[in-house]
């Protein structure tokens, strides 16, 4: 088990199996140093976390949908890495959507769910640069996507 995982694992997070894509695309693109990772939707245990922030749901609900799409990032990155986590060096960027209503107006607050669990699993290695966007609707009705930038060794 690698460092990594074993920070997550004291966490109580385990690294699901890195979804397939759900349409023309793949799942991530090393170029040079560089992983880019396609938009991670929220699901838990293979259930869309579906809801509008504004709407039918609160900013906490909608940071623990951000919080599995990090998770889902991270296993993705592991595919990346050929199964060794320990290959990253850094978090460099995340771009956040948030299904929210036209009023909503805490989405950097939604997206932390993805930035707050980075740092706690990946210490400095998880901070990074990010965007929190408001989207008047996402794929199959989730709360949250998040694609992110990577640099590995």
């Amino acid at each position: 088990m690698s460092g990594y995982e074993a920070r997550l694992a004291e966490l109580g997070v385990t690294l699901p199996d890195a979804p397939a894509p759900a349409a023309n695309y793949v799942p991530w693109m090393k170029s040079g140093n560089l992983v880019f990772v396609s938009g991670q939707i929220s699901m838990h245990d293979g259930t869309f976390v579906t809801g509008r922030l504004g709407d039918d749901m609160d900013v906490e609900a909608g940071a623990a949908a951000a919080k599995l799409c990090a998770i889902a990032l991270l296993a993705q990155l592991k595919a990346a890495c050929g199964g060794d986590l320990d290959k990253l060096k850094q978090v460099v960027k995340l771009t956040g959507f948030v299904n929210s209503t036209a009023d909503f107006g805490d989405q950097p607050k939604v997206i932390n769910g993805a930035s707050d669990f980075l740092v706690e699993a990946l210490g400095e290695a998880g901070r990074h640069t990010r965007s929190a966007v408001s989207a008047a609707s996402l794929p199959f009705g989730v709360a949250v996507e998040i694609e992110g930038i990577f640099e590995i060794a």
